[in-house]
């Protein structure tokens, strides 16, 4: 079942960092502090999401191992790797592109910045972590 969640994962964070993102900024219609408010709202759902999915990830994880199993060393690093993205994206990335955000949105330019490229590198990072973990998952007794 890691497999098939690991897949599942990276479809998602494909589908909405990489292409949902992106598209809502070609919108016309859309201004910018409108497209930035939602993908505020967007990658705060996608956070969640993904807290429930690492879950999800660890009692896999877990399940595997009680039954005399192992995932593979390079299966659990690549897990770890997405835990760490995970962690960094909702602990430190995401709460300093809010306040970015939330200033954009009240009519205040702020300074340049590389947060938004780190989190597309944390992103990238992340969407590797998950394929790899797919195809190093299969558990060996």
């Amino acid at each position: 079942m890691i497999r098939p969640l690991a897949l599942v994962w990276m479809g998602i964070v494909i589908g909405v960092s990489f292409l949902a993102t992106p598209v809502k900024f070609t919108a016309d219609s859309l201004t910018r502090p409108v497209a930035l408010d939602v993908g505020r709202a967007t990658f705060h759902a996608l956070a969640y999401l993904e807290w429930v999915l690492a879950g999800l990830l660890a009692v896999l994880i877990w399940r595997t191992a009680t039954h005399q199993q192992s995932i593979g060393r390079r299966a659990l690093t690549a897990a770890a790797v997405v835990a760490v993205a995970v962690v960094v994206q909702s602990a430190w990335l995401q709460p300093e592109l809010d306040e970015r955000v939330a200033s954009i949105i009240a009519g205040i330019e702020p300074p340049p910045s590389h947060l938004h490229t780190v989190y597309g590198i944390v992103e990238v990072t992340k969407g590797v972590a998950l394929g790899l973990l797919a195809a190093w998952a299969d558990p060996q007794p």
